[in-house]
């Protein structure tokens, strides 16, 4: 059974971000992409110019909307932007208890700009990681989650990684897939948690300069395949090949001036 999979984040007119990204990388995947619209940017490749907020009763009728129709198996969540949607959000989903929750913390662009108020990250702490199955913070974000600094080596990693899963819910399936491509070097670990096995993920860094969406990318991949493998290691292995190969081919494509997008369907064109 071809699995549907929900993103609810926020749109990137240029496609490399946002929910236009997730949809492409769950299609690539082999699941349905659905969307829930929770925020609008004037965005391309050099950066934000400007975010505007989607009343948070409309994020909640659309998840309610869909919900009471279509199947759900996945979702992942990105960027809210406010706190107010964050609340509805979290509301939406202990009401509907999607099978799986994949949440990727969005904080802050590729090129810098700020795309969650600060006050919402306490909400984004309290009221939606302990519905989450699988968190995957970049490093800046795991600090901000954790009010301490960005970390630097693999070895503190661990305990980062160790710390966010202490915040998360203790029933069933949990993870922290702790992204390393802030690292120093040439190498790009991500470290996998459940409270018991710490797995890593080796990978290496690729010359380009168009990573645009690489994390949006990551957690819609574990979207689609976290259902069709029922197993996150594993989905979290094949979401991480998915994710290279897209960034491995990305200049391949001619998208703006800036970071352009990776190419979520390198292995269809």
């Amino acid at each position: 059974m071809i699995p549907n999979a929900l993103s609810i984040a926020g749109v990137d007119p240029s496609g490399g971000a946002g929910v236009l990204a997730d949809v492409k990388a769950m299609s690539a995947l082999g699941a349905y992409g659905c969307a829930v619209i929770a925020a609008l940017t004037a965005q391309n490749t050099e950066g934000v110019s400007e975010v505007a907020p989607v009343p948070p009763a409309f994020v909640g009728q659309q998840i309610d909307t869909l919900f009471a129709d279509v199947r759900i198996d996945a979702v992942k969540i990105g960027m809210l932007g406010q706190q107010a949607v964050i609340q509805v959000v979290a509301e939406k989903l202990a009401r509907w208890h999607p099978p799986h929750v994949i949440l990727d913390p969005v904080m802050v662009a590729k090129s810098g700009d700020l795309l969650l108020e600060k006050a919402a990250v306490g909400a984004l702490r309290e009221a939606l990681l302990p519905q989450a199955t699988v968190l995957t913070p970049n490093l800046p974000e795991a600090g901000v989650l954790l009010d301490e600094r960005p970390v630097e080596t693999v070895k503190e990693m661990r305990r980062v990684a160790e710390r966010l899963r202490n915040r998360m819910a203790y029933d069933g399936q949990r993870w922290v897939m702790l992204k390393g491509g802030h690292l120093p070097g040439e190498e790009t670990i991500d470290l996998l948690h459940d409270g018991d096995r710490m797995i890593e993920l080796p990978g290496g860094r690729l010359a380009t300069r168009n990573t645009h969406g690489t994390g949006c990318t990551l957690s819609a991949a574990l979207a689609a395949l976290i259902p069709q493998t029922g197993d996150v290691p594993e989905a979290a292995r094949r979401a991480k090949a998915y994710l290279t190969e897209a960034i491995r081919h990305a200049d391949r494509l001619d998208v703006g001036k800036g970071h352009g997008p990776v190419h979520h369907f390198h292995a269809w064109w």
